[in-house]
């Protein structure tokens, strides 16, 4: 009895995990890679793309895929982990051909592609066999209604795309975190980039610039409207947003920072008056500052916050008013751990940690790097010379600036060789 081809749906693909024979995890599913050439002929699927430790991109061959099933991908264990390169002609089904505008041949009626389903042929090589369209003109159906068609029934998935959206793709890489969303977005075309980031809301764009190269957080805020860029850099943590700013001309630099709220302005323009490679230039300028009166309880209750890092959730900094840096003069800081063997009744100013002298804004960067790993400290405050708290730098960011400039786009590992 011949046994019915197997079809998946792409989208349902992203994320997935990726096994091989012996069970050890290789990887996720972040795309798949097709060459399509003709609208009447179901692109070829060549492999799809990995996402391995490290969140590097590796190629795998449909001919190294031995199953595709039950919420899991399964290899022969025989991978190349050398980085994939996106080559001419080849296609990312969901980079790409999501969100695409098709028209079906039969009505003319116009909608958007919202998945993709490949297929395994009796020849054993995997095929792009239908397109999921919504609506989105009334010949179609009503707004909003979906059909499955035949890749043949439908045009425009070969021709540049001159204006695309991105909510179905976003909806596929929903459950990223920043940091891999950035990966994905990195290796996008530029026209592609764009689009989806103009589709993010304004935290989660900004989550993801803080994660891209810096040629990216450029390029990516240079397309947006001002108002609108000015809105992302607010909700951008300071220093981060300090250092893309410092990317740009003076001249745009001073129109973004006009355009923003007064106060998340003043944060920005004083980081900016520090040398880069500084306590100064790394620090944030929004810790948890609590006054000396404050309780465990409320201590604990601010490091609660899931916005919080975890380097910034580790201490809460007790100074005198005011409580914005820079603020009254720092008492000391409070550690998490310390935190939780107190009674949530008592002040916090009586548990506080003042043995360790804060750094100065003026400190070199590999004078803040020794005193972290010295005291073994995953932040540590930045006074100044009035003994008033400025910031806190913390042990993420120092490792970025230990790292080379380009770590995020690791070009110096090499390209998979593909047949």
């Amino acid at each position: 009895m011949s046994v019915a081809p197997t079809r998946v749906f792409v989208a349902r693909l992203a994320g997935m995990l990726v096994f091989d024979p012996n069970g050890d995890q290789v990887g996720k599913v972040r795309d798949v890679v097709a060459a399509v050439r003709a609208e009447n002929k179901q692109p070829r699927v060549l492999g799809l793309v990995v996402e391995v430790l490290g969140r590097r991109r590796i190629f795998v061959p449909m001919t190294r895929v031995t199953s595709v099933d039950s919420g899991q991908v399964i290899t022969t264990g025989l991978v190349n982990m050398r980085r994939f390169e996106q080559r001419s002609g080849e296609t990312l089904v969901l980079g790409e051909l999501l969100d695409r505008t098709v028209t079906l041949k039969e009505t003319g009626a116009s909608g958007t592609v919202y998945d993709i389903a490949m297929e395994q042929a009796r020849t054993r090589d995997w095929l792009l066999s239908r397109v999921a369209v919504q609506a989105g003109a009334k010949r179609f159906g009503r707004k909003g209604q979906t059909r499955v068609v035949e890749w043949s029934e439908v045009s425009g998935l070969t021709a540049p795309e001159t204006s695309q959206g991105a909510a179905h793709l976003l909806a596929a890489l929903d459950t990223l975190r920043p940091a891999d969303l950035a990966n994905v977005i990195h290796d996008l075309s530029p026209k592609r980039r764009l689009e989806v980031a103009s589709a993010l809301d304004d935290e989660r764009l900004a989550d993801v610039l803080e994660e891209l190269p810096e040629d990216d957080q450029v390029e990516i805020l240079g397309q947006l409207e001002l108002e609108r860029a000015a809105d992302i850099l607010e909700e951008m943590s300071p220093d981060d947003a300090a250092d893309l700013i410092a990317d740009l001309s003076p001249e745009t630099a001073e129109r973004l920072l006009r355009l923003m709220e007064p106060d998340e302005a003043e944060d920005v323009r004083r980081l900016l008056t520090y040398e880069e490679h500084t306590a100064g230039g790394l620090m944030t300028t929004d810790p948890v500052i609590l006054p000396h009166d404050a309780t465990v309880a409320e201590a604990l209750a601010r490091i609660r916050n899931s916005e919080l890092s975890p380097s910034l959730a580790a201490m809460v900094y007790v100074c005198r008013p005011p409580l914005e840096t820079p603020t009254g003069r720092f008492l000391g800081v409070g550690h998490f751990q310390r935190l939780l063997r107190e009674p949530p009744s008592s002040l916090v100013s009586g548990v506080i940690d003042n043995d360790i002298e804060p750094l100065r804004a003026e400190a070199a960067l590999d004078e803040v790097t020794r005193l972290l790993a010295a005291y073994n400290l995953v932040a540590s405050p930045v006074v100044d010379e009035d003994g008033h708290l400025l910031g806190v730098v913390t042990v993420d960011d120092v490792i970025d600036h230990l790292l080379p400039q380009d770590w995020r786009e690791r070009h110096n590992e090499p390209v998979s060789e593909r047949a």
